[in-house]
């Protein structure tokens, strides 16, 4: 932790530091107990018990309960659940058979696969590797980001086992080392956790000649190579209007100002735009306090390469945004027009800068339509989406709410809790919405985590489903 502490520039009496110890040993630590329930099942033959409960939507999509798997997380996380969308093609008879589907064969294949480590949430890479050892049966070589390399002897220390019998190696360098070993023959596998602009230089080469290649669907790289990413994108928070309280409001602005602020802004799956419905009577009293909390948040250092280049190109493109203090000063751009192509709608802050922007809508129903429309059509990148939504008014949508949920493509979508939990929980798969392609990669291919090593036989996507309500005393106008 010191390590982390001292790499991000946190005081380490701060209460951020605890920011590092959930997203760095508490994720890892969760995932490596939850891959060995699962493995310990498969290995008895009792698949079957892994599951709970498991529903049938009315289109026949079968959704299986992953969280909570066991009696622990529902006493630490109470009121939180996670499920799985499993593709149309799956039938619940058939559900346990989609359950670690490599330890089915008999002499599987072998493969050497490269990860290109992450460089903000520390736990990033080492899941990585055990995704592709445990899911996918692939041993690996690790290339430690150059901005977080300062952990690699701490996981070569914890990973001496996996290192000594040679399922896996951990290299370090920068661009140069990474483009030797993406274009090495022996590598037969690549998993990427970046940025859109790091896997185009990969598949397609830099400058005018790989965006050439890039237009023409042209690629350098070796197509026999498998290549899957997470690459981030433009999140949405989607605020459903209701009959919020006062504090309502306040604890909600609140959960907004976190999804922005959370490691300075710098995850792929940070909220980037605030949805709010453009005739509702509380959006403005909600954009004054999430105004209020992105200043009044405690200041912390924007530690990655070229943050504060991010920062003056939002500033540059929306001229009208608010500074909000911090060392880098937090940036709140309000009141864009979604009915036209902004540049907060295209390109990935990855950093303390904030937009919103207002849709139409006469009643809940159609301005979350609307929304889902917005998000789907105007929002570059599919990774997650975010939607706040009083619990009386989700009672009044009926299944308008799980329709809206159907439509937006996202791959992991929070109600009422930051889509970011999808992350922490390993039970839930984490990557982009399925259908990305080379030349329009957006949030990425291919999903990791997944400790339940759900496949489904034909493409390994999931829809991730969170919903969490604030306790009674926060809603106030709960009933």
């Amino acid at each position: 932790m010191d390590l982390s502490v001292k790499g991000k520039q946190l005081e380490p009496a701060s209460p951020l530091v605890g920011e590092e110890w959930v997203t760095g040993p508490w994720v890892f630590a969760q995932a490596i107990n939850n891959y060995l329930v699962t493995l310990k099942a498969i290995d008895s033959g009792n698949k079957e018990k892994l599951l709970g409960k498991v529903t049938t939507r009315n289109d026949g999509q079968v959704v299986p309960k992953v969280f909570p798997s066991n009696f622990y997380e529902v006493l630490l996380f109470n009121g939180i659940s996670a499920e799985v969308w499993m593709d149309k093609e799956v039938d619940a008879a058939h559900l346990v058979d989609t359950i670690g589907v490599f330890y089915d064969q008999e002499n599987p294949p072998g493969k050497l696969s490269l990860i290109l480590g992450a460089g903000n949430i520390n736990a990033i890479p080492p899941l990585d590797v055990l995704h592709k050892l445990l899911a996918e049966g692939e041993v690996v070589i690790l290339k430690m980001n150059p901005i977080n390399e300062y952990l690699g002897p701490v996981l070569e220390k914890i990973m001496e086992p996996l290192i000594s019998k040679n399922y896996l190696q951990l290299v370090y360098g920068g661009a140069d080392m990474g483009t030797y070993l993406t274009n090495h023959p022996k590598i037969e596998s690549i998993h990427i956790t970046g940025s859109e602009r790091t896997h185009d230089a990969i598949v397609f080469g830099t400058g005018e000649e790989g965006k050439a290649r890039k237009s023409a669907n042209t690629p350098i790289l070796d197509t026999t190579k498998r290549l899957t990413s997470e690459l981030g994108g433009i999140g949405p928070m989607i605020v459903v209007p209701g009959p919020w309280s006062k504090s309502d409001i306040e604890f909600q602005a609140e959960n907004i100002a976190t999804a922005k602020l959370h490691n300075s802004g710098h995850n792929c799956v940070a909220s980037q735009v605030l949805v709010l419905p453009e005739h509702w009577d509380l959006s403005e009293a909600l954009i004054e306090a999430v105004t209020e909390k992105l200043h009044d948040a405690p200041p912390r250092v924007a530690y990655y390469p070229n943050a504060a280049m991010s920062q003056k190109a939002a500033a540059g493109a929306h001229p009208s945004a608010e500074e909000l203090g911090g060392e880098l000063p937090r940036l709140f751009i309000k009141d864009l027009d979604s009915g036209h192509d902004q540049y907060s709608f295209n390109n990935e802050f990855f950093g303390p800068v904030y937009a919103q922007t207002t849709i139409a809508g006469d009643n809940a129903a159609s301005f979350l339509e609307n929304a889902v429309t917005f998000c789907n059509e105007k929002l570059h990148g599919t990774l997650g989406a975010t939607i706040l939504i009083h619990p009386k008014t989700i009672k009044e949508l009926g299944n308008k709410l799980d329709e809206a949920i159907a439509k937006l493509k996202y791959g992991a979508i929070g109600v009422n809790i930051w889509n970011a939990a999808a992350f922490l929980i390993s039970q839930c798969p984490w990557g982009a919405y399925p259908g990305h392609t080379f030349d329009d990669i957006q949030s990425g291919i291919g999903t990791v985590h997944n400790t339940f090593l759900l496949t489904n036989l034909r493409r390994q996507y999931f829809m991730v489903h969170l919903e969490h309500y604030p306790d009674h005393g926060r809603m106030e106008t709960l009933t």
